[in-house]
């Protein structure tokens, strides 16, 4: 529940803490641990903040490709604050959604922990420092120095919201509500509610505990009331059953909230209260009948997501995530897997909103290390409490159906007591959260091991994910028949192969493609490359991209996207051509990646040249024109992977593939040439945002000729400003190997293309964004704040 503010400080009971921070990276006051240094040059940020996406890619990065040549470091960040006199005796908390890493808090020089992990959500109780009345002064240090700690792009710093709580002795508990769907029949919903009650006082309380239902049009459709006593300086919890009529269930097709309304009651009156959104469906997992939700079998399309936001890096924005599952709903897919680490809340929220279901992922490692400086150096003393902290926030998501306990550990083999560790974890999220199977991404052991010695720790979950272990699918059904499975990482290479094993066969629940969304680091793990010295695993400085989603880092759509659409029944056709390659050379595509094509015909100074161009064709057969003159025909079924291929001397102009189906022409795709580039097209997802810090615009900037079509071809530097409202968060393109930085003011376009991401200021008003380029037209686009 939101509250006023008033200058200098707050009441009761939530308020988000994100602006008016200070902020220096480095430790160079000498002060690492002295707690005091002085915060007079500090710079003035808001929140969520990641300070490494403000850097330029380095070479010699310690984190190397993993984490795109990113630096890492140490930052401190300052902020004060205070909470008024006549609240004195409430109890007063501050939740961290997420900082990475290594975070240690204090307030007013008082220590109050710290938190290794840079991905779980934690909470400090700050009464015992709180000075009511007086200004209070919070830090935080982030060391994020002990490089590398990650194989993927981390970002640093307090990267998502921040939230003070001030709230009576007597409360609700952290995470203090859950709600569950025992079952659904006959026009009822049964639930049961549970709410835990802290008495932070010196006496104990007698207290009613109310629990309402308000359906998705504001309508109280049950209510439940239970007394209780709960001691001092105690918790205590109380179940409660309620039943729904008719209820309306979340689906992905129509996901309906519902909101629990949770009041504690004492001497008469509400002394605290919450709101908690949830949503009533059912979910089972059989290796006969598959994965159904609401009794309905379905296949999970799905895709995995790492945490950060592309050109924006680490910094998690509420609207960043919701782009997120809104590009994943566009495309198709109806469900991600959260690799390899808890989500922001934001995104469950959009994901519970949009109708995304979620497989909620704890760890990339357990005691064996992937890294000098990774979880594995915390795993025994804090994974009890991180587990604990993802389910308890994250149970009462309609769109999570899966927790994951694990990715690829190596543990897997049945060294180091994998298998034990793997009931440990499996049997605490039981204990937190029956409702919801327990899930790990399992890979093989590339030959040196045999794959059965996997059964150990698949053994204590309840749905393994195969992880690139596509042959084992039928295999593994033959020796273990009643074994749900899906693939929880593979590659775009092999869609065709793993939606096929899918929609055929019953115990395989569906497929999560490596990955759905681009990212930051694991640099050029999709990409393209020419010769023996390129066979690395990862590419060498600038690449800073991974180029294996099958959406870029600016939202764009990749062919792998669209080639997807035709199996999913999306699409019937769409036409790409491979990029010219040097003479004597042959591309190579790395186990990720996708062959380097576009869908362009726009090939100046390649006249006459032969290109490839491929068509991906649901159709029966393809037919290809090159300026009205037939090319030929070309079978596009299964057989021939539902792709057409032509070799096509190149000349400008138009070329266009025209689908048959019964020798009846039934879709057509055109190619143009485009000319010399006379403007800029800029194109906003949204011109209207909300007058809060932080909502975004993300503006498609396209070069475009006399006929709009996009000049591929032509690339150049495009310079943007922002007059008003509002400024430019983060400029960014699809180029992998850049050594351009994601902030400033300019960028080149990559392929005709780059974005701009606009950022509200917080205040009423209009914005405009200006974008110029040498020999082009300008453009402007308005932006409205309300």
């Amino acid at each position: 529940m939101d509250f006023a503010t008033t200058d200098g400080g707050l009441n009761v009971k939530r308020q988000c803490f994100d602006k008016n921070w200070l902020f220096d990276r480095g430790d160079k006051f000498g002060v690492r641990w002295s707690k005091k240094p002085d915060t007079a040059n500090f710079q003035k940020v808001h929140l969520p903040h990641d300070w490494t996406i403000e850097l330029s890619p380095q070479p010699d990065a310690p984190g190397g490709p993993f984490v795109g040549y990113f630096p890492g470091g140490v930052g401190w960040y300052a902020k004060t604050f205070v909470v008024p006199g006549d609240l004195a005796g409430s109890s007063v908390f501050i939740e961290f959604e997420g900082v990475y890493m290594n975070s240690e808090t204090w307030v007013n020089g008082n220590y109050l922990g710290r938190h290794p992990y840079g991905y779980t959500t934690y909470c400090y109780d700050l009464t015992p420092y709180v000075k009511f009345g007086e200004e209070n002064q919070i830090l935080v240090c982030v060391d994020n120095s002990h490089q590398p700690n990650s194989r993927w792009y981390s970002g640093s710093g307090i990267y998502r919201h921040v939230w003070l709580m001030v709230a009576p002795s007597l409360h609700i508990g952290h995470w203090g509500t859950y709600v569950t769907t025992n079952q659904v029949s006959d026009g009822q919903a049964l639930l049961t509610v549970q709410t835990t009650v802290q008495n932070d006082g010196d006496n104990p309380r007698e207290v009613m505990v109310r629990s309402s239902v308000v359906d998705p049009d504001g309508s109280v459709v049950a209510t439940s009331e239970s007394p209780t006593s709960v001691e001092a300086r105690a918790s205590q919890d109380i179940s409660q059953e309620v039943q729904v009529a008719n209820p309306m269930l979340w689906a992905v097709e129509s996901p309906s909230l519902y909101t629990l309304q949770s009041e504690i009651v004492a001497d008469g009156e509400v002394v605290d209260s919450s709101e908690t959104s949830f949503g009533i469906r059912t979910i089972s997992f059989d290796a006969s009948q598959g994965f159904k939700l609401n009794g309905k079998s379905m296949k999970l399309k799905g895709g995995c997501v790492h945490h950060d936001n592309g050109i924006l890096g680490a910094a998690s924005y509420d609207r960043a995530e919701e782009r997120k599952v809104e590009l994943l709903k566009a495309s198709g897919f109806n469900a991600v897997r959260c690799a390899h680490n808890p989500p922001a809340p934001a995104f469950l929220d959009a994901c519970d909103r949009l109708g995304m279901l979620v497989i909620d992922e704890a760890f990339d490692c357990w005691r064996e290390g992937k890294n000098n400086g990774d979880y594995h150096v915390s795993f025994d003393d804090w994974w009890q409490r991180d587990l604990s902290g993802m389910v308890r926030r994250d149970r009462n998501h309609p769109s999570v159906i899966l927790w994951s306990i694990g990715n690829e550990v190596l543990e897997r083999d049945g060294r180091s007591e994998g298998a034990h560790t793997a009931r440990q974890l499996a049997d605490h999220v039981r204990d937190l959260d029956p409702t919801r199977p327990i899930t790990a991404g399992v890979n093989g052991g590339d030959n040196q091991w045999p794959w059965e010695k996997t059964d150990a720790i698949i053994s204590a979950i309840d749905v393994p994910g195969y992880n690139y272990q596509i042959t084992q699918y039928r295999f593994d059904h033959k020796r273990c028949p009643t074994r749900v499975i899906y693939g929880s990482e593979t590659t775009p290479q092999q869609s065709l192969e793993v939606w096929t094993d899918a929609i055929n066969d019953d115990h395989v629940i569906g497929d999560f493609v490596w990955t759905s969304l681009d990212y930051l680091g694991e640099a050029g793990i999709g990409r393209v490359h020419f010769g023996e010295s390129e066979k690395a695993f990862l590419g060498a400085y600038p690449w800073n991209q991974a180029n294996c989603g099958d959406i870029d880092v600016c939202g764009f759509k990749r062919p792998q996207s669209y080639y997807r659409d035709i199996l999913w029944g999306r699409e019937r056709l769409y036409i790409v051509a491979h990029v010219p390659t040097p003479e004597g050379r042959t591309p190579v595509t790395t186990y990720w990646g996708w062959p380097d094509v576009v869908p362009s015909w726009t090939w100046p100074g390649h006249e006459e040249e032969l290109f490839k161009v491929d068509v991906y064709s649901s159709c029966e057969e393809v037919a290809l024109f090159l300026n009205d003159q037939f090319l030929g025909t070309q079978p596009s079924t299964q057989k021939e992977k539902f792709t057409a291929t032509f070799e096509v001397p190149y000349e400008p102009g138009t070329i266009k593939a025209v689908g048959y189906i019964n020798g009846r022409a039934v879709e057509e795709r055109v190619l143009k040439t485009a000319s010399e580039p006379v403007g800029i097209r800029l194109t906003a997802d949204r011109t209207k945002l909300k007058a809060e810090y932080g909502d975004l615009s993300y503006v498609a900037v396209k070069l475009v000729d006399q006929n709009g079509t996009v000049c591929a071809a032509s690339d150049r530097n495009i310079y943007f400003t922002v007059n008003g409202e509002a400024e430019i968060a983060a400029v960014g393109s699809s180029n992998p190997a850049s050594s351009e930085r994601y902030r400033g003011n300019q960028r080149k376009t990559y392929r005709g293309r780059c974005l701009v991401v606009v950022r509200a200021s917080g205040e009423p008003g209009r914005a405009w964004l200006r974008a110029q380029a040498d020999g082009v037209n300008t453009a402007e686009i308005c932006i409205e704040m309300k």
